[in-house]
């Protein structure tokens, strides 16, 4: 029997289409199709397979109404981001989220309002740990 990829590991044609069925809720390959953006157009078999994909990974469920499928994300965005942000970490920081967060601030990726949102965050989490 063949593994099942872990849901929430998307290429990036997948998550283009999970972030339509994020925000729009249950569609069809047509209402994918029409929620995509003008300068990205698919063709209607390439949505659809993409979506079976999505399917067979766990990560939209169908319904059959009608004579459509209707597909909704069978992931949240948070799991799916989570699960991306896992690997990251494991990837390329060996592990270590403080490194990933000492890398985003050495490179300025956070704003001094985000750092300072930051820093109250870890305030507010060794309070916590130290009651």
């Amino acid at each position: 029997m063949a593994n099942k990829a872990k849901p929430g590991r998307f290429t990036e044609a997948e998550l283009e289409l999970m972030d339509i069925l994020w925000d729009s809720g249950a569609c069809t390959v047509q209402g994918v199709i029409d929620r995509l953006p003008p300068s990205r157009p698919l063709a209607y078999t390439t949505v659809q397979t993409v979506l079976n994909v999505l399917h067979r990974k766990g990560g939209v469920r169908r319904k059959l109404r009608d004579r459509a499928y209707h597909y909704e994300a069978a992931i949240s965005r948070f799991d799916a981001a989570s699960t991306a942000l896992g690997d990251l970490v494991h990837k390329l920081f060996g592990g270590s989220a403080e490194q990933v967060v000492l890398a985003m601030v050495k490179s300025r990726q956070l704003s001094p309002q985000k750092l300072s949102e930051l820093r109250k965050l870890v305030e507010d989490a060794d309070g916590r740990s130290r009651k």
